[in-house]
């Protein structure tokens, strides 16, 4: 077994031109291949399990926390508190993948692997689109697009199946007549109101918790019991998914744009969130990528083991 790095390297803030701040941390040999990870939510911040998904004497593995959440300034949250929920307009996918360039440039890192799960699949998968020839392969699980379509599953559809949970959902926040859930949920996170942005991050964490249920080992997230990290996932989970990821509709129809670029989607069958439906069609329009399905939900123990066999095999043949 390769050996497993248990603190960064290398850390710090990369400032942007609009002010913001970005958090970053590197692990393991700066000069071998380098793999980016890029983490969910989005708004969750990044965790350290990007370390050990890599084998550090001949890997570097680099993540940083995306604009408006974790270690990277100003927080969403700030924003809204502050009056200034304008300032969140400005935290897109376009900003967010010249992010990922200029972090690149700032690390002297020519091309690499680029790796996500949930949402962080969605922003990888985005990024290749816009910069291919920067990327030498692409490993994902939980695969997502953000479409319009996922978000109307996820936020609507699935009331089918939890019909008792998506009432109480539904009904925490206002609607005004024929408001989708997502786009009240949105509104709610940037009323002016501390008591009403916190009763609907709660509301949307116990639904998230909910719609995720489904999957082999799932356990509640304990994210959405930490007010700080709940109120951020919730603003920007709910400023993504209004716009349906800034451009989550286009996604399957770039995906000639990643012909040449290898890559392997994971992706577990029962999860119900993110049908496998959309890791199927992607892999269908994208010559050359690779499948694989599992038992797990999404995520899970499995899908974890095959991503890093999936970063090992993309290293060594970028």
């Amino acid at each position: 077994m390769p050996s497993r790095a248990t603190a960064p390297d290398r850390t710090g803030h990369l400032r942007r031109e609009d002010g913001v701040e970005l958090y970053y941390e590197a692990v393991g040999n700066p000069d071998g291949p380098a793999v980016l990870w890029l983490h969910g939510g989005p708004g969750s911040g990044a965790d350290d399990g990007h370390r050990h998904r890599i084998d550090p004497r001949r890997q570097q593995s680099i993540t940083f926390d995306q604009r408006g959440c974790g270690r990277s300034r100003p927080l969403a949250t700030a924003l809204v508190a502050q009056g200034r929920p304008d300032l969140l307009d400005r935290n897109t996918t376009p900003a967010q993948i010249e992010d990922i360039e200029a972090l690149r440039r700032h690390l002297g890192v020519e091309r690499w692997t680029v790796t996500g799960a949930s949402w962080g699949a969605t922003l990888a998968l985005a990024y290749a689109q816009a910069h291919p020839d920067r990327v030498t392969g692409i490993a994902l699980f939980a695969v997502t697009n953000t479409s319009t379509a996922e978000v109307e599953w996820i936020t609507e559809a699935m009331g089918r199946v939890f019909p008792e949970e998506w009432e109480i959902f539904a009904g925490a926040v206002d609607r005004a007549p024929g408001e989708r859930v997502v786009d009240a949920y949105a509104r709610a996170m940037r009323d002016p109101a501390p008591e009403v942005r916190a009763r609907a991050a709660g509301a949307w964490g116990r639904w998230e918790d909910v719609h995720v249920s489904l999957g082999p080992g799932w356990r509640p997230d304990p994210r959405w019991q930490d007010p700080p990290v709940r109120d951020t996932l919730a603003t920007l989970v709910t400023h993504y998914w209004s716009h349906s990821g800034f451009g989550g509709d286009e996604m399957l129809h770039r995906a000639d744009r990643l012909a040449g670029v290898p890559g392997v989607l994971i992706h577990g069958r029962h999860d119900v969130s993110s049908p496998l439906v959309t890791a199927w069609r992607l892999h269908r329009a994208w010559p050359g990528s690779e499948l694989v399905v599992l038992g797990d939900g999404h995520g899970g123990t499995d899908s974890v083991g095959r991503l890093e066999q999936a970063i090992a095999r993309l290293a060594v043949e970028a």
